[in-house]
């Protein structure tokens, strides 16, 4: 099969690579429709290379299932369903107690084991939910990225007549800020250096837009009132990720979704913030809860399937899984230039 396998820093080839077999009883393969580029993955290309070097590459995927094994039983060729890519051990005490994102043996697809950026993927037939009738490939490919903004925000008291903070407008900005009102916030702000992030924002929900280029977004926050009931930082950015601790009232909750690839150092004012407010402060991992994989999936497949949360809107380019290296040299040369990316393996699509 084709597929983009991932050799070192900037140096992703679309090649030949090994067609999935079926192995193990629960085994699955699926052939992919799409395939999201993730901004996990660009900062990955950019800087920091693979994990295994020629390795099959991606995460956000969807498909149709193509073969399956003896002991698989609620799938069936044709099927058409989306794939979490986080693989568990079921065996650790996480596991066991009912936190498989806290898995001490956690593994993701594209990492130490084939990808999704393939024409063909294998995984366990736990790991795979079946598509809404009304969903897209394109909605299917987006189902991954929503579970992300979904865990984050089932680790908080989010609840209805919630105010929200969202920093950092990317795609996992946006996602957040659609499933915080889909969980009932009252009110959202969507904080972006990007003009065009923000409007595009405003599209997934957002109420007030706070470009913060020139301003202090923790002083434009306190305008509204004294402070926010849950603050979001997507950014993934050493500033945002300090200065998001001051958007919170007392007692008010952060939750981390974006991952600065830095060290981040927090000023005096923002770390007290902490213990003055006596904030909760909240890390989130994966996409995935118990049952497995998670209420993240089902719920993400039947708001997107049903139309109550549109995703489509930050797609910006379609393109064939065969343009998938120039796509990425392009997405680091002019970053904003590019929202989601979705690539396709079939040709003749």
């Amino acid at each position: 099969m084709k597929a983009l396998r991932f050799y070192d820093v900037q140096d992703l080839r679309y090649e030949d690579a090994p067609d999935p077999v079926i192995e193990k009883p629960d085994d699955v393969i699926v052939k992919v429709k799409a395939v999201g580029i993730c901004g996990s993955d660009i900062a990955r290309y950019r800087n920091l290379g693979p994990y295994v070097p020629g390795n099959v590459w991606g995460h956000e995927f969807c498909g149709e299932v193509v073969e399956v094994g003896e002991g698989v039983k609620n799938l069936k060729p044709g099927d058409r369903v989306v794939g979490c890519p986080n693989m568990v051990c079921h065996e650790c005490e996480y596991c066991k107690s009912g936190h498989p994102s806290r898995c001490e043996n956690l593994n993701t697809i594209g990492a130490y084991v084939p990808g999704a950026y393939a024409e063909y993927i294998k995984l366990p037939e736990i790991n795979f939910v079946k598509m809404a009738d009304s969903m897209s490939y394109e909605q299917g490919a987006l189902v991954e990225p929503a579970t992300v903004a979904i865990h984050g925000l089932y680790q908080t008291s989010i609840k209805m007549g919630y105010e929200v903070a969202v920093v950092g407008c990317g795609n996992i900005g946006l996602m957040a800020i659609a499933w915080a009102k889909a969980f009932g916030a009252k009110r959202v702000f969507a904080i972006d250096i990007d003009d065009a992030q923000l409007q595009l924002a405003k599209e997934f929900g957002a109420d007030v837009l706070i470009n913060s280029t020139d301003i202090d977004f923790h002083d434009e926050i306190r305008k509204y009132g004294n402070g926010v009931d849950l603050a979001i930082e997507s950014a993934g950015n050493p500033f945002t990720a300090a200065r998001v601790l001051g958007l919170p009232h007392k007692g008010g909750e952060v939750v981390y979704m974006g991952i600065p690839y830095a060290d981040v150092p927090i000023p005096r004012f923002y770390f007290e913030r902490i213990m003055r407010n006596e904030l909760h402060v909240i890390g989130s991992w994966c996409t995935i809860s118990a049952p497995y994989p998670g209420k993240e999936w089902t719920n993400a497949v039947e708001y997107i399937g049903s139309g109550k949360v549109d995703v489509l809107g930050m797609v910006t380019h379609q393109v064939n899984l065969s343009e998938g290296p120039e796509m990425f040299k392009k997405i680091i040369a002019n970053p904003k230039g590019y929202g989601k990316v979705l690539l396709y393996p079939e040709e003749d699509r």
